[in-house]
């Protein structure tokens, strides 16, 4: 409860928490909201857009409003379940390398350190390349593999500012073990700085996936915005003139990477005040108003 007001409270939390919600129930049912299949090739091609077709088809005679609200389900499965792993795995190695600390904390870092310096894209191309035409489920391994390090290297950072405080000292007098001081102490301390992670992990998996499946690296045959936009290319469908093939799946990338960026950037705020806008008491606010109307008669 305390969370909902705070996203209520924030205008950035409440537009992102709104546009994510929106995405989340066109995923969940696809449709109430689209009745043509997205991959039925029954329609002329390259109609313009209609009552018939809200956003015209595309060169393979498909729906292009069908394929875009049926193409929600897979991107956010791999934003939620990429960036979920990732931030798991992330905390997991970040806080332990710091609570453990010795040879353990060495051996953590350098695993860290070395997927950390290695780029990024290029290794997804490379590893993307090699699984060509997989599914969902190798895409969303394949980004959290890639996609962990960092995130591990900022846990790390704020658990060792943890770990000489007096109830991690109690727990060690208790007996407890690692990974139950790990798991109940230090990880429920660290709850915004685990979401922020995963927004971040989560907006740049979607970035990432459909990158990749617009260069040609993902299941060509599947129904996401990425595959969308590797049709439009292939199909010289900005250079024809028929660019709501290009435009919907694009913005619609674009507003599903605004919501998560609006959560994080809100979340930031809320977690830290100092980053929240300084807003004039209400009197003072309606004194400056009363002055304003004066001047004006």
């Amino acid at each position: 409860m305390r969370l909902l007001r705070a996203i209520a409270g924030n205008r950035k939390a409440a537009t992102g928490a709104v546009l994510l919600l929106a995405f989340i129930i066109l995923a969940i049912v696809p449709g109430l909201f689209a009745s043509d299949s997205p991959t039925a090739q029954i329609y002329p091609r390259n109609l313009g857009a209609s009552s018939a077709h809200l956003l015209g088809t595309t060169s393979l005679g498909q729906d292009t409003f069908a394929q875009a609200v049926y193409g929600t389900r897979q991107v956010l499965e791999i934003a939620f379940g990429a960036g979920l792993a990732s931030t798991v795995i992330a905390a997991l190695i970040g806080v332990a390398a710091a609570y453990l600390g010795g040879w353990a904390d060495a051996v953590l870092n350098v695993f860290t350190d070395v997927v950390l310096v290695i780029p990024l894209f290029p290794l997804l191309i490379v590893i993307a390349a090699y699984v060509h035409n997989s599914g969902t489920g190798v895409l969303i391994a394949v980004l959290t593999f890639t996609g962990w390090s960092y995130t591990a290297r900022q846990l790390r950072s704020q658990a060792l500012s943890l770990r000489n405080r007096d109830f991690l000292a109690a727990a060690k007098v208790r007996g407890e073990r690692a990974a139950y001081v790990i798991a109940v102490e230090i990880l429920p301390t660290m709850i915004s700085l685990l979401v922020a992670a995963f927004l971040v992990n989560a907006l740049y998996d979607v970035l990432f996936a459909s990158s990749l499946q617009f260069i040609g690296l993902g299941d060509p045959n599947s129904v996401a915005w990425g595959t969308m936009l590797y049709w439009a290319q292939n199909n010289e469908a900005l250079q024809t003139g028929y660019y709501l093939q290009a435009i919907v799946p694009g913005a619609a990338i674009a507003l599903l990477g605004a919501s998560f960026a609006l959560l994080n950037y809100a979340f930031d705020e809320i977690g830290n005040p100092a980053l929240r806008p300084v807003r004039a008491p209400r009197t003072r606010r309606r004194l400056a108003s009363l002055r304003t109307r004066r001047l004006a008669l």
